[in-house]
């Protein structure tokens, strides 16, 4: 028996890249030039045809279907993207039927007793825009807040909004690392994109509350909880460095322009001098990413000294048997509570994700869903997971 606060919301998100299928936009592009390389960097365990989203799961045609799964598992709520290279496929051109696609999608929604939280960009990017440089480019700001001006005023029934989801993933994978579309490894570019897309989430802010001044807009923050693998000043230094850039830098670029905050919790490192990792990765997902969800509690009190409501708007494993998932959720959950009892205002939980999906440049391989998906025939299958956390909310006081 889990005692969550009353009206708390409960579901699962996805992002247009990764269930829609038949997407034409940077990744896709992406996709099938890298293809051959990242098979190849596999050691040939995967094909390329893993690593090119093709049809994904369909989502785009199925989503009535995948919706009444996730009402059935007792989800109150659904956060999913808009794919701005669908509504805008040419420069200043937009797809007016593809803007009635997403409204049906909202309707579906909530007919079925729903919250929609609408993302405006998980990633993708028009081709057009990706010519101007993308979200290196001084004009990104100027192109998405016209689109998300748009979309807020055709889609005026939808009270929470996310601009960007985790941009600090892109800019540590794409320009840090290197290894994202574009792979354009650069620290010049890294403070570029910081402040371009902080800029891009400052005005969208603005042109939502102007289309909808009962609009909720936040942004997709993921969030590390980083602590120094020993007690040496080196370590701790390394650490709060992690800290800074990782989880407080794009916030203090982005001001007051919250209403609320969308934490996205993935990782935790034991973190070495200068920024070497060191975890002991007792209890692991399929991607090897260590599983530790005391560090959910950590955060959210962080987040709670801003006196906001809260959402966890992704939190999830890689985990194709389904024999860590029941336990991932229930003490991700048991954390969260710990968190809520000491004051912090949290309100929603979206487990990542509601479906298997394309999991960007590893490909199709890593199971994320609460929600198996057959592939090639497009089965879909409720995992023992889902219907444990389907019995935890059916007992939630």
């Amino acid at each position: 028996m889990f005692k969550f606060p009353k009206d708390f919301f409960w579901g699962a998100a996805t992002s247009a890249h990764q269930v829609e299928g038949n997407n034409h936009n940077d990744w896709s592009e992406w996709e099938k030039e890298n293809a051959p390389r990242l098979s190849k960097e596999s050691g040939g365990k995967y094909p390329p045809e893993n690593y090119i989203s093709g049809r994904a799961c369909d989502h785009y045609n199925r989503f009535r279907e995948d919706f009444d799964i996730a009402k059935s598992l007792g989800h109150n709520a659904h956060r999913f993207s808009i794919e701005w290279s669908r509504v805008e496929p040419a420069e200043g051109k937009f797809d007016f039927k593809e803007i009635e696609h997403y409204r049906e999608v909202i309707k579906a929604l909530r007919e079925r007793g729903m919250e929609p939280f609408v993302t405006l960009w998980h990633w993708t990017i028009p081709i057009w825009m990706r010519d101007k440089g993308g979200v290196t480019s001084r004009e990104f700001p100027r192109y998405f807040v016209r689109f998300a001006s748009l979309m807020a005023h055709d889609l005026p029934n939808v009270k929470f909004w996310m601009t960007l989801n985790e941009p600090t993933s892109v800019i540590a994978n794409s320009y840090l690392r290197g290894v994202w579309s574009p792979q354009k490894k650069n620290i010049f570019s890294v403070f570029r994109v910081y402040k371009i897309l902080a800029n891009a989430h400052r005005e969208a802010y603005r042109v939502i509350h102007a289309a909808n001044p009962d609009a909720k807009v936040g942004f997709g923050n993921i969030m590390v909880f980083t602590e120094p693998y020993s007690n040496s000043f080196l370590d701790k230094f390394a650490s709060n460095f992690r800290n800074y850039w990782a989880n407080e830098y794009f916030l203090k670029l982005t001001g007051s322009t919250h209403d609320y905050f969308a934490l996205q919790y993935y990782f935790h490192f034991k973190i070495a001098f200068p920024q070497k990792i060191k975890n002991e990765n007792k209890w692991a997902s399929d991607m090897n990413w260590e599983i530790y969800p005391e560090g959910i509690y950590h955060l959210l009190k962080r987040l709670g000294k801003y006196k906001k409501p809260i959402y966890i708007t992704e939190n999830g494993v890689a985990d194709a048997k389904d024999i860590h998932r029941e336990r991932f959720i229930k003490e991700h959950l048991e954390w969260i509570l710990k968190a809520i009892a000491e004051g912090v205002d949290v309100r929603g939980y979206f487990y990542w994700s509601l479906l298997d999906n394309f999991e960007w440049d590893k490909g199709f391989w890593p199971r994320f869903g609460l929600v198996e998906v057959d592939y090639k025939t497009m089965e879909r299958k409720i995992r023992k997971s889902a219907k444990f956390l389907s019995t935890v909310l059916s007992n939630v006081e």
